[in-house]
């Protein structure tokens, strides 16, 4: 498939051989390896290619090299490289791009916190490479203002970094559908695509039939060949080896009583319930359970039962303490109900919170106590201290990351690495990697710069992260990899293997004997082989069949993707604003109106009703590591009602004047005309949502100010 836009002067490779030893002495210089080399070729050609290379294995700097043969041969060249997560814009400007590029051409990075956002047209125009999170290309491509519109032909070529994200109702996706659409209606010029990606998956396909299907799919999704090392995959396989895997099993808990006892109290709550008809709460402490708890709390928000609603959130608490318990320390597990049972959300309103708070209080000490006995303590962690006691030592100049769930288990990972004093004398200096935004567990952009840096440096030698660090940062070679309590696909493993780099290097799964965790590992593996032979046979394909397929695809993705949108358009419409009353999610008090609410910014869902204050009182003030160009946050908002107390969002100060309540539609429930329902995010919501207009609302605010007379 070729670049439908302005086609590039044929490279000198094409042209003589006397150039292509030329070519080569230029590719040398630039530092590449004789597998990049070959996986450039068909893209230094203007064939839309995905590069599929290991972790380690160089993809960035080969595009860096396809970057700059595109912009030296390709008349009025543009190239934008998306990524799909802030931190990597800076990542490739800094370390990658500018470098390499910067000494002849404009090189420009732009991301959510910089100014040149508001005016990403003109920024394009006046550069010869942009580098930019791909939401901010989406949004200038629906954005019809001339200094932040962007057009597909205005870019000849686009590299999208962990191309294997290019899927369903993702923003990588949703770029490309503008490209297929125009390029089915023959609608050019368009960019050349060059996707980078080290694990496409196999989409869930457990068959190679289906693997197959996937990896077409990705293709088709990317108007693209995918191409990988052949002829140097021995070189390729000696820069980045295989670390040594092992499993690091442990035997189950002889005795647990502090979760038994918890256990014993999800049932006293269970005896109060009665479940629906054919519904069945599976296996207390699982993830299926979780799951059966959120439906069982929305079926109570639906049927106008508090009892069983908020018996299914605090089973749900009680549920995540088991998870934890299963994972971490005791004293974890006990600490994540005491700080739920803290807190707004655990305040009695009638019968049912004074039975659930009061269970919890009563047992409050006994659980305490089982807690603290070191007799029963998980063994898990007993394991997850050997295995990092084999890699680390006071002479050793060992690097590693422990790759964990979610951000409370790498809260309670580094408080027990820096209280544990073998660990300590081991030299282990840990710090938390978790994905960026706002709240007590999230990282700042900064945090996260400072963290990476400290580790390059040495000051740093284990991360405790979550997903964040597996794809895309750039973190030096580590001695050791741990997974601890995953249960994620093969994708996200064959990421955190790659960080495995180092000689010698392991990579440990730590986990029960018998336990979910070894067996998805053993999945994963067989997926990764799955999708190596997915993609041979994808490769292997006639040439006009594979494009007769990708067409194929191609017409089904536009048609699904008008259906969809038609879908959503009767959904959004189905109710009138007016006829939609919003409840508060903990005591069903109605509060608002949909007619109440308007939307600022494309981002924020406000109540501009001067009546709303009566309903709510303001708390703290919300503090967020970033300011903002027209709003700045203000004061915690929540229920009036009584005790029920239950946080609804915050104040906002809009152009430095107008205080607007920005609701999360999540602390709600939605009375309509055929029953109450719950939306998990405003997008989801049946009833159109006007855009906030400032001069509107100051006419209602201040109505004689405006008056025609005046």
């Amino acid at each position: 498939m070729s670049q439908n836009g302005d086609e590039p002067f044929q490279l000198i490779l094409n042209r003589s051989l006397s150039d292509q030893s030329g070519l080569k002495l230029r590719m040398s210089d630039f530092g590449l390896r004789a597998y990049q080399e070959e996986v450039v070729q068909r893209a230094l050609q203007g064939e839309n290619t995905i590069i599929w290379l290991p972790t380690g294995g160089g993809k960035t700097r080969a595009a860096v090299y396809v970057s700059k043969r595109h912009l030296e041969t390709t008349r009025k060249a543009k190239v934008v490289v998306l990524v799909n997560k802030v931190h990597l814009v800076e990542q490739h400007y800094k370390n990658e791009f500018q470098p390499h590029l910067g000494g002849e051409y404009k090189v420009v990075l732009v991301s959510g916190e910089c100014d040149e956002k508001d005016f990403f047209g003109n920024v394009v125009k006046d550069s010869d490479l942009v580098i930019c999170t791909a939401q901010i290309l989406e949004n200038a491509l629906n954005n019809k203002e001339d200094s932040k519109h962007v057009e597909l032909s205005d870019i000849t070529l686009l590299i999208i970094d962990e191309c294997h994200h290019t899927h369903k109702e993702g923003v990588y996706n949703k770029i490309m559908r503008h490209y297929i659409e125009k390029k089915l209606r023959k609608e050019g010029p368009l960019p050349q695509i060059l996707g980078l990606t080290a694990s496409p998956g196999t989409g869930g396909g457990k068959t190679l039939q289906k693997a197959v299907d996937h990896v077409l799919q990705i293709c088709a999704n990317l108007d693209s060949a995918i191409v990988s090392s052949k002829i140097y995959a021995p070189e390729l396989k000696k820069k980045v080896p295989r670390p040594i895997k092992k499993f690091d099993i442990v035997d189950p808990r002889p005795k647990d009583p502090f979760g038994d006892h918890l256990k014993w109290m999800m049932r006293q709550i269970h005896e109060i319930l009665t479940l629906p008809p054919d519904f069945t709460l599976r296996e207390i402490g699982t993830q299926e359970y979780e799951a059966d708890v959120v439906i069982l709390e929305k079926k109570g928000v639906h049927d106008s039962s508090r009892l069983l609603a908020q018996c299914a959130l605090h089973l749900r608490q009680y549920n995540d303490a088991l998870l934890i318990n299963d994972t971490l320390r005791m004293s974890d597990a006990y600490h994540s109900l005491e700080a739920f049972y803290s807190t707004k959300d655990a305040t009695a309103i009638d019968g049912t919170d004074f039975f659930l708070l009061g269970l919890f209080q009563e047992n409050q000490t006994e659980l305490r106590m089982l807690a603290r006995d070191a007799c029963f303590e998980n063994p898990k962690m007993d394991q997850l201290q050997r295995t990092l006691l084999e890699q680390f030592g006071p002479l050793e100049k060992s690097r590693g990351i422990i790759f964990c769930k979610t951000r409370t288990s790498t809260i309670c990972l580094n408080d027990w690495v820096h209280k544990n004093p073998a660990l300590r004398e081991a030299g282990i200096k840990a710090a938390i990697l978790t994905g960026a935004g706002n709240g007590i567990s999230y990282m700042t952009q900064n945090e996260q710069r400072d963290t990476i840096r400290n580790f390059r440096d040495g000051a740093l030698n284990l991360l405790i992260s979550t997903s964040v660090a597996e794809e895309g940062l750039d973190i030096p070679e580590c001695n050791l990899v741990v997974r601890y309590g995953l249960l994620t696909n093969e994708i996200a493993q064959q990421q955190a293997s790659g960080r495995a780099r180092a000689p010698g290097s392991v990579y440990s799964v730590v986990a029960q004997a018998g336990g979910r965790e070894v067996r998805r590992e053993h999945t994963n593996e067989f997926l990764e082989e799955l999708t190596g032979k997915a993609i041979g046979v994808v490769q292997s394909m006639d040439p006009r069949e594979f494009r007769s397929k990708i067409t194929e695809l191609h017409v089904e993705a536009v048609i699904s993707s008008r259906l969809a949108e038609t879908l959503k358009g009767k959904k959004k419409s189905r109710y009138s604003a007016a006829n939609i009353q919003l409840l508060c999610r903990n005591c069903f008090e109605p509060v608002a109106y949909g007619n109440d609410i308007r939307l600022v910014e494309n981002a924020h869902y406000v109540n501009i009703n001067p009546n709303f204050e009566k309903y709510y009182k303001a708390g703290g003030q919300v503090v967020i590591d970033r300011s903002f160009e027209d709003w700045e946050p203000g004061r915690v908002i929540s229920c009036n009602n009584g005790n029920c107390n239950k946080e609804w969002g915050f104040e906002m100060k809009y152009k430095k004047a107008a205080i607007l309540p920005n609701m999360s539609i999540k602390n709600f429930a939605l009375e309509t005309p055929e029953g109450r329902i719950t939306a998990k995010k405003w997008k989801d919501v049946p009833f159109t949502v006007d855009e906030f207009i400032l001069s509107d609302y100051g006419k209602d605010k201040f109505p004689g100010l405006f008056d025609d007379s005046v």
